[in-house]
């Protein structure tokens, strides 16, 4: 059962989500809010699986809830506008759905909700220690790294770019397998596109929207998205 949270300040809206997760019977819906304080104590103390959350709300929005909490679950963002979905995926939405909802569109939701789950399932078997080499072909060239050495790696599509030392090469494996069998307490997911080695961080600063910038050791600078900027704050906190 995937646990769900639905939140929209509006109650028609409220229903209008329940009456589509209806027919998927595998979705548990444990509660409910209609503000985002309101939002992050159900969020805390119950731990979803799954948010469904409106964008626009009295006194704060969807956006500034996912800034406040410390645990983050998935999220499918559902509004009545559509122009703010670039900003949705920079704050690593799922999926991101215009209301008034449409049976079609919401059932590929629900596919891309179980096939994400089943995708961090599988990869959730070992995180790989820092000492072991991997072994990369990219083109004519061979490369066999230590994990330590990798200070950054970048999404292609469906490539990952690895960065080690003065040299790059390009992986065939999705940034989310990475990050899962990549150690948590070294690597750290920046944001959709990038995950960076904590160990090469040589400078942090404040940026825009309460983000973070961190330049390497290597010399890239890493805009940090506004929902992991407070996880990394909060990861590395005493």
């Amino acid at each position: 059962m995937f646990k769900t949270i639905i939140i929209d300040d509006e109650r028609l809206a409220r229903e209008e989500v329940k009456r589509a997760l209806n027919k998927h019977t595998d979705f548990e819906i444990i509660g409910e809010a209609s503000y985002v304080d309101e939002a992050i104590m159900l969020i805390e103390g119950l731990k979803p699986d799954i948010i469904f959350l409106d964008i626009h709300m009295p006194e704060k929005t969807g956006f500034e809830l996912l800034e406040e909490l410390t645990i983050v679950p998935m999220v499918v963002f559902t509004t009545a506008y559509d122009q703010y979905a670039v900003k949705a995926f920079e704050l690593n939405a799922l999926d991101y759905l215009v209301k008034p909802l449409r049976e079609e569109r919401f059932s590929k939701t629900i596919e891309k909700i179980k096939a994400e789950f089943e995708s961090s399932n599988k990869v959730k078997t070992e995180v790989l220690p820092m000492h072991r080499k991997i072994f990369i072909k990219d083109g004519e060239n061979c490369f066999f790294v230590p994990i330590s050495e990798i200070h950054f790696i970048e999404s292609m599509e469906n490539y990952a770019r690895l960065y080690f030392g003065n040299k790059r090469a390009m992986l065939k494996r999705s940034l989310n397998l990475l990050e899962n069998k990549l150690d948590p307490t070294v690597f750290f997911r920046a944001n959709r596109s990038q995950i960076i080695n904590t160990q090469f961080i040589k400078e942090i600063h404040p940026y825009f929207n309460n983000r973070l910038q961190i330049t390497l050791i290597s010399g890239e600078k890493i805009e940090v998205s506004s929902r992991q900027s407070v996880k990394f704050k909060n990861w590395n906190s005493l």
